[in-house]
């Protein structure tokens, strides 16, 4: 059976559950090699980056919001919070690198925001490794929801986040962009911290956080 996330303007994407589940491929150990240590894994799902770091002797950290995900993740014997990267984070502030993979540069459809709050979260010079979509593909906040044959889930808040977003989101964070490479079909670009500035960005729902992010700033 198909799992897809769908778009409100009924674009399906397929969602790779076999990787998702699975043990860490090439591509993940790729990234494996570009982090700092201590890692934070943001919408770490089942884990296997986190174990993937573990095993490479990298001290790394999973958040996820999904109950089902901290439990998989927690088998597999990964270090995992239940929570969103927006409530209190263990060592905020002194993280060398943060990940949003898998699509997770959609989280909460408001990508500023996600990236000024990973801002506050990594420590002066760290690095976020993020993956987007290919070259092309607009940007831009939306609705989506995941389908199956059987069932469907609520809509809720989401983001695309392609790679040519990546300079305008990073300078109106005040991270620089570092790197942007492609491995068989998916892209990653890295950015990094370049300013220690923090202003406030306020998250509808949530606490005011502070924040590197400054719209329409260089």
């Amino acid at each position: 059976m198909s799992t897809d996330l769908v778009y409100e303007d009924g674009l399906r994407l397929p969602l790779e559950l076999e990787r998702w589940l699975g043990d860490p491929d090439p591509v993940d150990r790729e990234l494996v090699g570009r982090v700092l240590p201590p890692v934070l894994d943001v919408g770490c799902g089942p884990g296997r980056h986190v174990v993937a770091l573990a095993a490479a002797g990298i001290p790394a950290l999973g958040l996820d919001v999904a109950p089902s995900a901290v439990h998989l993740a927690r088998t597999r014997g990964a270090c995992v919070l239940e929570r969103s990267v927006f409530d209190r984070v263990p060592g905020a502030g002194r993280w060398a690198t943060a990940l949003l993979l898998d699509g997770n540069a959609g989280i909460g459809g408001d990508p500023e925001a996600l990236l000024g709050r990973l801002g506050t979260l990594v420590r002066p010079r760290g690095r976020i490794l993020i993956e987007v979509e290919e070259p092309g593909v607009a940007g831009g906040r939306l609705q989506a929801r995941i389908e199956t044959a059987a069932r469907s889930s609520s809509w809720f808040p989401w983001a695309r986040v392609g790679v040519d977003d990546l300079e305008h989101l990073g300078a109106a964070c005040g991270l620089g962009v570092g790197d942007v490479w492609q491995r068989r079909g998916r892209w990653f670009g890295m950015l990094e911290r370049s300013r220690t500035k923090l202003t406030t960005v306020v998250v509808p729902g949530q606490q005011p956080v502070s924040s590197e992010c400054s719209k329409g700033s260089p």
